[in-house]
């Protein structure tokens, strides 16, 4: 079989490191992490979490990708997946490692209840994009022109490895755009320090400071500050979303104008972006939108 986009790797847990009141880091190890890659900040993997009957995934060679070969299983035998960002990899490294952040909020979600009580050791299937495959593995939005001058930043919690990322992709360009960036987290010791990036207006948005629900700091905080370039602007009329659908925008890469990325829980990513194209009139092709998570009885982790 040819080489896929992705692949499924096994790693183990090697360590656990706790980043802030809601922010825990899991660093996997082992040789498969050797073909892992990773083309973007922002890029989505699938953890696979152990199913209701607790048995093992054991993809066959039969021709099928993992993904075909899961759905084959039966219900309760399917790992439970949920959708994560790569926060580093260290593929050539002696002992290849990479890292996923988790938000913790208790044993309420799968994810977080694994990261929670995973010791060092313990087995971790995911599915992340493969070395040995010669073109993009896609799977990521964040995606600038290299010679794009203002960009837009909107993250909560689940999105912050994400944000974080590409704060230090930026810092790397020898002339990083000037970004306006909203991080709205938990508590108010989840605002870490990110002063070493110069090029970027942070504005932290610690719900228990404001008592503000999901979302509704970010919203007031990107009316309230948020810088549009006029050459950015279209007025166009905004592509409304169908009833129950999730946005998922993508930006088109060759804007030099302007590049926005906007990440967080579905019903604030609508508002936002009902303010920013429906009101302020910013072009849809400048900006990507992505519902990370919904509220309900499934969230993110």
């Amino acid at each position: 079989m040819a080489a896929q986009s992705y692949r499924l790797f096994n790693v183990v847990l090697a360590r656990k490191q706790v980043l802030s009141p809601s922010m825990l880091c899991c660093v996997f190890s082992g040789e498969e992490v050797r073909q892992m890659k990773m083309d973007a900040p922002d890029q989505r993997i699938k953890l696979l979490l152990p199913p209701p009957s607790g048995k093992h995934f054991e993809p066959v060679d039969n021709g099928l990708t993992w993904w075909e070969n899961m759905g084959k299983l039966a219900v309760e035998d399917r790992p439970i997946m949920r959708t994560y960002t790569i926060r580093h990899v260290n593929a050539d490294a002696e002992l290849p490692e990479m890292e996923v952040e988790f938000v913790m909020h208790g044993t309420e979600g799968p994810a977080s209840a694994w990261a929670l009580n995973a010791q060092p050791g313990d087995a971790m299937q995911i599915a992340a994009p493969n070395r040995e495959y010669g073109q993009d593995s896609g799977g990521y939005e964040w995606n600038p022109h290299e010679q794009v001058k203002q960009g837009l930043v909107v993250a909560d919690e689940t999105a912050l490895p994400a944000a974080k990322a590409i704060l230090e992709q930026l810092s790397s360009w020898q002339n990083p755009p000037q970004l306006q960036v909203f991080l709205e987290v938990p508590e108010r010791g989840d605002c870490v320090d990110l002063s070493q990036y110069a090029f970027a207006d942070i504005h932290w948005l610690p719900r228990d400071a404001s008592g503000a629900s999901y979302g509704e700091a970010l919203l007031s905080a990107v009316r309230e500050h948020v810088r549009l370039p006029d050459s950015a602007l279209a007025r166009e009329d905004l592509r409304e979303e169908a009833e129950g659908q999730l946005v998922w925008d993508r930006a088109d890469h060759d804007d030099v104008r302007f590049h926005g990325w906007v990440a967080a829980e579905s019903s604030a990513v609508k508002h936002l972006r009902r303010y920013l194209i429906g009101e302020r009139g910013l072009a849809q092709d400048c900006i990507s939108f992505m519902a990370y998570w919904s509220r309900g009885p499934r969230r993110k982790g």
